[in-house]
């Protein structure tokens, strides 16, 4: 598939124009321009380090919603084998935007839950770009109850703009369904590892991102609102697009320094719609490591471990240096 480049990636793609000239060149005219090639490829690196290394907080999230990204099918796809996707909340529909698969992660037993956006204008409509209406939450936790009664750690990849904010989501109680699997998480006797893979929209992130280790990838977002949201309400102007992203902290570094995730995960050069399969390795050894790590605590070790984590979080010290 042809990369789709992002504006402030447009002098990459200028040169990848001109490598491809040179590899045309070469064979039409049977000429050996093997070092200009070289030249302009040590050239695309260079630039895209200096690129990926300087980029804002609204960059990122162009970035974290590039729609070459790789989605949740991807990972379950590439990581896992002997894998059954399961459908359905048993009280309403299936919910295409949350996808379950049980399977086999090198060798181990696992459930990846995620939510999944299309990868074209077709898919996203049928995915509904990855915003999950009540009855997908509620087949999320469902399939997390299994998982628990068969001792399978959980896995779950976070990539979605929100819950769906609909009428019909509301009259199903989508409020909820999200509050239920928070409450449901926090007590889930098995190991679950959260993976914050591309966007984390406010609640519609937190009803699958309650775990023992919540992980990001290096250009994911995590945010209680969008910065188009923001800017909307607060600066009554879509135009302060680039200042809400930087007021809302919703970066991986930034919310790792503030303790709302544990760790952050780089990407590869130039982010991992540059090479899909290159960040399902990474991620891949990732949670390997992890899972070894979560799977030899007790049991009632790993629930406490989770509710001290939560518990932690927005603790602070005044002037005083008084625990609150």
């Amino acid at each position: 598939m042809k990369r789709k480049y992002l504006d402030f990636e447009k002098p990459l793609e200028e040169i990848e124009k001109k490598i491809v000239h040179l590899h045309e060149t070469r064979k039409k005219k049977n000429v050996d321009n093997q070092p200009q090639i070289t030249q302009m490829q040590q050239l695309f690196r260079e630039t895209t380090k200096q690129i990926y290394s300087n980029l804002t907080a609204w960059q990122k999230v162009l970035v974290a919603r590039h729609p070459q990204r790789p989605h949740t099918s991807d990972y379950i796809s590439k990581m896992l084998d002997d894998s059954y996707e399961l459908h359905g909340d048993r009280i309403c529909k299936d919910d295409p935007a949350i996808i379950a698969s049980v399977g086999k992660f090198r060798g181990r037993p696992v459930v990846i839950i995620g939510h999944q956006k299309g990868k074209d204008t077709e898919e996203n409509i049928k995915r509904n770009f990855g915003m999950a209406h009540p009855e997908g939450y509620r087949k999320a936790l469902r399939i997390m109850k299994m998982a628990e009664k068969f001792s399978f750690p959980i896995i779950t990849l976070v990539d979605t703009p929100g819950a769906h904010p609909h009428i019909q989501a509301e009259e199903r109680n989508q409020a909820l369904a999200i509050a239920n699997n928070i409450y449901e998480m926090s007590q889930i006797r098995t190991p679950i590892i959260v993976v914050i893979i591309g966007e984390g929209g406010s609640g519609g992130a937190l009803g699958i991102g309650v775990g023992d280790v919540i992980v990001m990838l290096e250009f994911a977002i995590y945010s209680v609102i969008s910065p188009e949201g923001c800017a909307s309400i607060l600066w009554k102007d879509q135009r302060a697009l680039t200042e809400a992203a930087e007021s809302l902290k919703l970066t991986a570094p930034e919310l790792y320094k503030l303790g709302l995730v544990d760790e952050v995960l780089n990407e590869p050069l130039g982010g991992a719609h540059s090479q899909p399969e290159e960040m399902i390795k990474i991620l891949g050894d990732y949670l390997e490591k992890k899972l070894a790590e979560l799977c030899s605590l007790n049991i009632n070790t790993l629930l406490e471990k989770r509710y001290q984590k939560y518990r932690n979080i927005g603790i602070y010290l005044t002037e005083n240096q008084e625990l609150l």
